[in-house]
């Protein structure tokens, strides 16, 4: 009988969750969860079934990180061993055009963390706690953590997390603009899908066009954002050939869905 998979993908009502499943280990990223996870997360990206992507760990962390028992016994393989399916060894896995929904559920710790910033969205479950321990282990961050986590707490706030090597809690993590949601443990999931359907619902190429603009302008300066957006808001009506008796059969549905959301 073979070996239960360390990464394991569902799909309900379009979303896709993919799980890291080491808990004995707290998750953390040996070779093969580097291998797998990249693949699952192409893979869901590629489906036509699959809108929007969940990433979480089994009970009872997120990710601990990268494998240091493993690098310390010699599995010195700490980039992605799959070039194929991450072909810039900059981040975890490849760019995705489908929203990723990070479901912190415990620790994310170091590369873990890493993870946690590469997603688009954040929901953390209360036991959630956010560390940067590179300046500890004596390594550097190559998944994008000093980029991203500036980004998301600022420069100053994202110097101390990582200089000091403290963790975050999930509290903390909510006041710094670190993570969109903090829900009770045993609802993290339940939420994080219902966020994920809110997505599912609406325009998916509109969806998916505004991800690839928040991600382009990411990089440019506040100028060239304003010709980015104003760009690809040309390309996007151009590749639709849109039509306003489209957004006319949606409008009933967009007014019902406004109206249940503010009695929420």
């Amino acid at each position: 009988m073979p070996e239960p998979s360390v990464v394991h993908t569902s799909i309900t009502n379009r979303v896709a969750t993919v799980v890291i499943d080491r808990p004995e280990a707290r998750n953390a990223l040996n070779r093969e969860v580097r291998e797998l996870l990249p693949k699952a997360l192409a893979a869901a990206d590629a489906d036509d079934g699959v809108d929007v992507i969940i990433l979480t760990g089994v009970d009872p962390a997120f990710s601990a990180g990268l494998d240091l028992k493993e690098l310390g016994g010699g599995g010195n393989q700490i980039s992605l061993a799959d070039r194929d399916s991450a072909p810039s060894p900059m981040r975890p896995f490849p760019a995705l055009s489908k929203p990723l929904i990070g479901a912190i559920n415990g620790v994310a710790i170091t590369g873990g963390f890493e993870l946690a910033l590469n997603c688009d969205l954040l929901v953390a479950s209360e036991r959630a706690a956010f560390a940067d321990t590179h300046a500890r282990v004596g390594v550097m961050p190559g998944w994008g953590l000093t980029v991203l986590l500036a980004d998301a707490v600022g420069v100053r706030k994202a110097r101390e997390i990582s200089l000091t090597g403290n963790f975050v809690s999930a509290d903390q993590a909510l006041a710094w603009g670190l993570v969109n949601h903090v829900v009770p443990h045993e609802q993290l999931l339940d939420f994080t899908h219902q966020l994920a359907e809110d997505i599912v619902g609406n325009d998916q190429r509109g969806v998916r066009h505004m991800l690839q603009t928040y991600e382009q302008v990411g990089r440019a300066t506040v100028a060239e954002g304003w010709q980015i957006e104003a760009t690809q808001a040309w390309m996007f009506e151009k590749e639709r050939a849109f039509d306003p008796s489209e957004v006319e059969a949606r409008r009933a549905a967009i007014m019902n869905r406004g109206r249940s959301q503010s009695h929420r």
